[in-house]
């Protein structure tokens, strides 16, 4: 059984909340902050501490995750109302070649997120999270799984950085990009809200409200859960295992 409620911790739109501050706790229940704040060095710092702890699974509000919190029959992922079928996207790896996500991971366990390498903090927390949960896992189960991050921020983001930031967790992560158009056309298909962008500051930063919800597609390229920001290293651990085998709630 799995909890049954909006993407990422309660949002409608199952966004991001950006910029973040010291009370922002994870999972984010909270109302969404004033996106007209400045970055600043504590919004690092706040993503290195959000980080560190999902990774050692003491996130608060750990039982927004999951119905109950003590049957192991039961699933961490949000259930969806509807099934999601795999989105036959076609987009550019960090090599600069094409890659069709169904045909590419085809009887693979998929994990699909969107987001970008300059995100202050549901980016940096959902792949370490899941980087470390994998660590833990049987070669089966690590052989069976793919991880792909879509960046939603091509300006910045070109295949070089990309593959840069995911090899800081895992050189196995697949990074894929795009035309503005493509990963408009990606999101819609992946069914997540589109990407917004803020205005640049002086320094030309800026911020991207997306999707922070990881979706799992299991071998059969069906999805019919998802993981939101908050998600705990042990919540990961304890449902791969049963994604990778095809198991669905």
């Amino acid at each position: 059984m799995a909890v049954s409620r909006d993407p990422a911790g309660g949002d409608p739109a199952g966004r991001c909340r950006y910029p973040r501050t010291v009370s922002d706790e994870v999972p984010v229940d909270e109302p969404a902050g004033d996106a007209s704040q400045p970055r600043s060095i504590s919004t690092t710092l706040v993503a290195i501490v959000v980080a560190a702890v999902l990774v050692l699974g003491v996130g608060v509000g750990v039982g927004l995750t999951r119905a109950g919190g003590g049957d192991d029959n039961e699933w961490a992922g949000v259930e969806l109302a509807d099934v999601r079928d795999k989105p036959a996207i076609v987009l550019s790896d960090t090599d600069g070649e094409p890659y069709d996500l169904v045909r590419e991971t085809e009887g693979k366990l998929t994990i699909l997120f969107f987001g970008y390498t300059s995100c202050p903090d549901v980016c940096p927390a959902n792949l370490i999270t899941i980087d470390k949960a994998l660590a833990t896992m049987a070669a089966e189960v690590r052989a069976a799984t793919k991880v792909v991050f879509v960046s939603v921020d091509p300006q910045r983001d070109t295949p070089e950085v990309i593959r840069s930031y995911l090899d800081s967790y895992d050189r196995e992560f697949v990074g894929l990009t795009g035309t503005p158009a493509e990963l408009r056309r990606a999101q819609d298909l992946a069914a997540v809200p589109e990407a917004a962008y803020d205005e640049p500051d002086e320094d030309g930063f800026y911020l991207v409200g997306h999707s922070s919800e990881m979706i799992a597609y299991g071998p059969d390229g069906r999805a019919m859960l998802t993981y939101p920001f908050g998600t705990r290293q042990s919540d990961w651990a304890r449902d791969l295992p049963r994604l990778a085998r095809g198991e669905t709630p």
